[in-house]
């Protein structure tokens, strides 16, 4: 692979050059849109798990810290409905800790086989204590484990020390399958406002935007 440093007008060059949207992207009309964001969601990720597109319910996560300053991740979707997006976290790490000072947030779902992308904001809730812990059941043992270790994104001297840390977390778990930690959070996003876009090779793009009302949802086209 060439040095991008090193090609013809260098990284800018090179990034210019790559291609985007070139394949068939699928038709949106607006028009024929739901009147709910939640029913066209669910019709865009069924189109790309259907489509075998790589992680479709991977969505970026997006808070502030106490400063205002932004940060983001990405994460899985857990679930869907007319109350808002799911996603969990521990209480403890970054975004748990922000989303306590500032509970708003934004998600931003991308299907670049699509050539799709979602923006959702809005207010962020916590979860039940039972919702909390069914979610962190259903979890895989190992990620149990590591959540119970209540030191996620702190600095690491030692991967010896975490591996010793583990082992004792999954011995743990071993002994009490149903063990709980109390600071696991199933988080919900309502949207206030929900964008939907659809990229063209030609750079028309088609964007919706739905935003909540007193009445329900509201739609408007945007331009491009």
């Amino acid at each position: 692979m060439n040095n991008p440093e090193q090609s013809v007008g260098g990284v800018r060059g090179w990034l210019r050059g790559l291609e985007v949207f070139s394949g068939p992207l699928p038709e949106f009309l607006p028009e024929e849109a739901p009147d709910d964001p939640v029913r066209l969601f669910l019709v865009w990720l069924s189109d790309a798990v259907a489509d075998g597109l790589p992680d479709p319910h991977a969505m970026t996560l997006s808070t502030v810290d106490e400063a205002g300053d932004p940060d983001a991740r990405v994460l899985i979707l857990k679930d869907v409905d007319a109350s808002g997006w799911r996603f969990a976290g521990h209480a403890f790490s970054p975004k748990g800790h922000q989303l306590s000072v500032h509970p708003r947030a934004a998600l931003t779902f991308y299907w670049p086989g699509h050539g799709r992308q979602v923006r959702l904001r809005g207010p962020v809730t916590p979860g039940s204590a039972r919702d909390n812990a069914e979610d962190f059941l259903a979890r895989s043992a190992t990620a149990r484990a590591e959540a119970l270790l209540g030191r996620q994104s702190q600095y690491l001297a030692d991967p010896a020390e975490r591996d010793q840390a583990l082992e004792k977390s999954l011995g743990l778990i071993g002994r009490d399958p149903s063990l709980v930690d109390s600071a696991w959070t199933l988080y919900t996003l309502a949207p206030v406002v929900a964008e939907f876009w659809q990229a063209s090779a030609d750079r028309v793009h088609t964007r919706l935007r739905y935003e909540r009302t007193p009445a329900g949802w509201a739609r408007f086209p945007l331009w491009s």
